[in-house]
């Protein structure tokens, strides 16, 4: 009789991919500190300012920003969406701050924390991988440092955010995690020496 094969969560199957995948400096690709409490907050403008004073972020306003605020991030989505993301927390204790203070004005507060990771690319090569599978213009003119948007990489849905030159993050659902790696890392092949 054959012993099944343990099934790895998904982000543990990440990580073993992740341990597998050669350095190469034009592009790095890691994995974040998954362990992370996120939410999608959408809120009317009675919300908006006491969210994010209860989160610690002011949530921005405008198309394509992000708010950081020691490690945490208020990610802009759309007029009235944000994602918020806070690496180390308890999503529990996040989401009891802001129930408290949007207590009685409506809104929606979703936690997200077991439904995605982040992938970080980085390296003088990390915006023109991205550009293989990313429409978006990722020129540091169009796209600057302290730019976040919902875009797509390839066949996935990713919020792509540029968090240094040439530093992103990648937050990806779970379930295309490894597609998303496994593009990147193909698509960075070119810039090995040969």
């Amino acid at each position: 009789m054959t012993e099944a094969s343990p099934v790895l969560p998904r982000a543990d199957a990440l990580a073993m991919i992740a341990a597998a995948t050669p350095p190469l400096a034009a592009a790095e690709l890691r994995t974040l500190d998954n362990d992370c409490a996120r939410y999608v907050f959408r809120g009317r403008e009675a919300a908006i300012g006491p969210a994010g004073e209860a989160f610690g972020v002011a949530l921005p306003r405008a198309r394509g920003a992000y708010g950081e605020v020691r490690n945490r991030r208020a990610i802009w989505l759309g007029p009235d969406e944000w994602l918020l993301i806070a690496p180390g927390e308890a999503p529990e204790e996040i989401a009891a701050a802001i129930e408290a203070a949007t207590g009685g004005v409506p809104h929606s507060l979703v936690d997200v924390s077991h439904r995605q990771l982040c992938i970080e690319v980085s390296g003088p090569q990390a915006a023109t991988v991205l550009a293989a599978g990313c429409p978006l213009d990722l020129s540091e003119a169009a796209f600057p440092v302290g730019t976040a948007t919902r875009t797509v990489l390839a066949k996935a849905e990713i919020v792509l955010a540029r968090t240094g030159p040439d530093v992103f993050h990648i937050e990806v659902w779970r379930s295309f995690s490894a597609y998303v790696w496994h593009y990147l890392d193909e698509t960075r092949r070119e810039f090995r020496a040969g």
